[in-house]
């Protein structure tokens, strides 16, 4: 399945979700920019807020692996594939690196921001919470990052919803959410951007202004 953007895209899966989740208290946390335009559709059928998670993916030094990613709040989440003796390893190896890497990406994530921040934690609290991006492939970091974030808040219940996504983003969400609403399940996943005909995203002005709409539409 292809779909003409992530504007459509979104607009199926609110569908989908407004015939289930129509009668509970919900919030959409949406994983990115394009994860805001998807989640912005569904947002507005449900009557709900919508929010932005950022991080940042740091990688293993010449071997195209995540080691993990750095959320806006500063925490760092490991790559959850990794076995806690590779963690280990890798952190002995390259810990000056890592370490740089990680107060890099969270300084850069906090001049994108600005000083306030685009999660509220009290408007996910005790509410369905609906992840949501516009597509996970093999590399699940800002999934991690999603999953350690809402460990320390008391939600309902964690829904994620998602275009498109590989077989093994399904293996490990189905045993990490409590439901699951995905378009399209692919094989061999290409890319996210193989999959809309436009990839144009908005800015991150343009971005905040949603998200902000949204929440004062239905705050």
């Amino acid at each position: 399945m292809y779909f003409q953007s992530r504007i459509q895209a979104g607009a199926e899966l609110g569908q989908q979700l407004f015939e289930k989740y129509r009668y509970e208290n919900c919030a959409v946390l949406a994983l990115g920019e394009g994860g805001v335009l998807v989640g912005e559709q569904i947002a507005v059928r449900l009557h709900c807020v919508l929010m932005m998670l950022l991080s940042e993916s740091i990688d293993v030094p010449g071997e195209g692996l995540s080691f993990g990613a750095v959320s806006q709040s500063g925490k760092f989440t490991y790559n959850s594939d990794f076995s806690s003796g590779e963690i280990r390893e890798y952190t002995n190896e390259f810990h000056g690196y890592l370490e740089q890497q990680k107060q890099q990406a969270y300084q850069r994530i906090n001049r994108l921001l600005g000083d306030g921040g685009i999660v509220d934690a009290a408007l996910l609290k005790d509410r369905t919470v609906i992840l949501v991006s516009d597509g996970f492939g093999d590399n699940l970091s800002s999934l991690d990052v999603a999953l350690g974030f809402l460990k320390s808040i008391r939600i309902e219940k964690l829904v994620v919803a998602l275009p498109v996504c590989s077989i093994a983003a399904v293996d490990r969400l189905h045993i990490t959410v409590d439901d699951l609403h995905i378009l399209d399940v692919k094989e061999n996943f290409m890319g996210i951007n193989h999959y809309y005909e436009d990839n144009e995203l908005p800015s991150r002005e343009e971005t905040i202004a949603k998200i902000n709409q949204v929440i004062m539409n239905w705050r």
